[in-house]
């Protein structure tokens, strides 16, 4: 072989390694910044208080006069802040951003006081409960919800944190004592496939009910129980709810829709509370957009989204932005209900 060659074999060399290098130093590039990231999630987990997780003692059964007091239960549901819904991709149907969906959340505070004070007589109401149940933020898991969000991830917890401390705010004034209990959605999470293990301290809701409960911290008008797992039982006087997101229950398909896994879910969940000696009366559920008033151990609570091109182009029947409403009371359980409306196509202007 030829000096030449030689020296044209080494450079060829030298190029691969010089690639080589390039590459990996970019991976470490990466890999530290990701590192910063999660540094700094750690570091703000760790400066939140601990936030009172148990129901409140005034939640429980009472030996006053049956049948006189109650307690206004909410359930906040597939809000998907920030999303984007363009009216024109679903016939007109509904739209959605982020100046919507502080209007809609506004106006189901604001309803939720109309329908507890003007609809509801007779009753001595106790405080509130808002049982949350995920799918706060329709997050980045897919490519085009990342490239049409009105924001990132982590900037619209900054923006919504000020509107949701607002509404519970405003809950509180009303009813004098207001408990939230959450649990995260399938949409906030960190990771590409749904997880098992550290669910809820993998998903950015749980950060943001975290950082709320703090700003509540000294606020005795206002408890929060959060979810460390897929699911929670909030108890209501007599009433276990057991509150899940619901992307669990999978399958179904022609008519039936959604029921046939909400059938099997339910009664799969309903066996393993027993077997643990932690029995429910009702599963509360979102996931599903669809609205179901509590009924045969079940309460579907809607979505303040409402409809979107998804729904759209899996023919799905669109339902108008609701949540679910109803009065738990000692002797009954769940009994008044009814659907909070939150559209409202002439002020949202569309």
């Amino acid at each position: 072989m030829s000096l030449a060659a030689d020296v044209a074999q080494v450079s060829v060399g030298d190029s691969k390694t010089q690639r080589q290098n390039r590459a990996l130093n970019k991976q470490l590039t990466d890999a530290q910044a990701e590192l910063e990231r999660l540094r700094g999630l750690v570091g703000l987990v760790e400066r939140i208080e601990q936030s009172r997780l148990e129901p409140p003692k005034w939640a429980r059964s009472s030996h006053r006069k049956i049948g006189k007091k109650g307690i206004v239960t909410l359930q906040l549901s597939d809000t998907h802040f920030d999303e984007v819904v363009r009216p024109e991709q679903v016939e007109y149907i509904n739209a959605y951003d982020r100046h919507i969906a502080e209007l809609r959340l506004r106006r189901w505070v604001e309803k939720a006081i109309v329908l507890a004070r003007d609809y509801v007589a007779g009753v001595e109401l106790e405080g509130v409960f808002v049982l949350a149940t995920g799918d706060i933020f329709s997050g980045d898991i897919h490519e085009e919800l990342k490239e049409t969000n009105a924001d990132t991830l982590y900037g619209s917890v900054v923006h919504w944190i000020e509107q949701l401390s607002a509404a519970i705010h405003l809950l509180a004034d009303e009813f004098g004592r207001v408990h939230i209990g959450a649990v995260v959605g399938n949409h906030g999470r960190d990771t590409k496939k749904p997880r098992y293990k550290l669910r809820a301290q993998s998903n950015i809701e749980w950060l943001l009910w975290k950082m709320i409960a703090r700003e509540f911290a000294q606020d005795t008008r206002v408890t929060f129980q959060i979810g460390d797992g897929m699911d929670l039982t909030v108890r209501i006087y007599d009433t276990n709810y057991l509150i899940t997101h619901g992307d669990e229950f999978k399958g179904g398909s022609g008519i039936q829709g959604a029921r046939a896994p909400l059938a099997l879910g339910q009664h799969r969940t309903t066996v393993r509370q027993m077997a643990t000696d932690h029995p429910l009366d009702y599963m509360v559920v979102g996931h599903f957009h669809q609205y179901q008033p509590p009924s045969q151990g079940l309460v579907m609570g809607g979505s303040l989204k409402g409809y979107d091109e998804f729904a759209y182009g899996k023919r799905f029947r669109p339902e108008p932005a609701q949540q679910a409403f109803w009065i738990t009371t000692p002797e009954r359980g769940p009994t008044i209900a009814a659907p909070i409306a939150v559209q409202d196509r002439k002020s949202e202007g569309w």
